[in-house]
């Protein structure tokens, strides 16, 4: 099954646009040249033709090749609201997070872990182990995976506990001066204050006053 996926996405593939993709993402690993939304087409003819156990699975082997359009399609296999049962996706979606390069790739997983995340919110406790990790693409997974609850606008009190905690992680994060971190946190509370706009200031007036500026402007976009 990972065999024919793989030779699939080969398939579609384009040496120029592959060499322009290695150049861009200096990420180093094997690019096809497949455009996302040819990805896309077959996850969705995959995920109509297996089930849970056959998608995580193919997902997982995808994953491993290595091949960046490979792990885009293992991303999007995971990638949905609905998936019962969800916890050996959720188990392998973790798995990758600390193995993160990169914010394409990285960022395709963080949306199917949101989905995952927001299924079941007492798996914040694991997205709270990433926080410390020494890899920055890891650290910064933690608030692109804590992203919908900036967003919700009537948000329960276990929502909003959850959105306090990934707050207090933002707050930890000003110190850390890597872009990528500076910008995620920008990120969190731009989006918040589109929703709730005295949490996203009072946080740009507490520790948020420690951001570097183009943070503090991105921040504070909406406000």
């Amino acid at each position: 099954m990972i065999t024919d996926a793989l030779a699939r996405l080969e398939a579609l593939g384009d040496e120029g646009k592959a060499a322009e993709m290695a150049a861009y993402h200096k990420i180093s690993r094997r690019y096809l040249g497949v455009a996302v939304p040819q990805v896309e087409e077959l996850v969705a003819e995959w995920r109509a033709g297996l089930g849970v156990e056959e998608r995580v699975a193919l997902a997982g082997g995808l994953w491993a090749s290595n091949v960046h359009e490979a792990m885009v399609a293992a991303a999007k296999l995971l990638t949905q609201a609905r998936m019962r049962p969800d916890q050996a996706a959720w188990e392998l979606i973790c798995g990758w997070v600390a193995g993160f390069e990169g914010w394409a790739v990285s960022d395709h997983a963080s949306i199917a872990a949101q989905k995952r995340l927001v299924a079941e919110p007492a798996r914040i406790a694991d997205v709270a182990g990433w926080v410390a990790s020494p890899n920055m693409w890891t650290r910064r997974a933690a608030l692109v995976v804590t992203l919908p609850y900036a967003k919700m606008n009537f948000p329960k009190e276990q929502d909003l506990a959850i959105r306090e905690q990934a707050l207090g992680w933002a707050a930890d994060f000003v110190a850390d001066r890597d872009w990528f971190i500076q910008k995620a946190v920008a990120w969190w509370v731009r989006d918040l204050s589109q929703h709730d706009a005295a949490r996203a200031r009072a946080f740009l007036e507490g520790p948020g006053a420690g951001l570097k500026s183009f943070a503090r402007k991105e921040a504070g976009k909406y406000l």
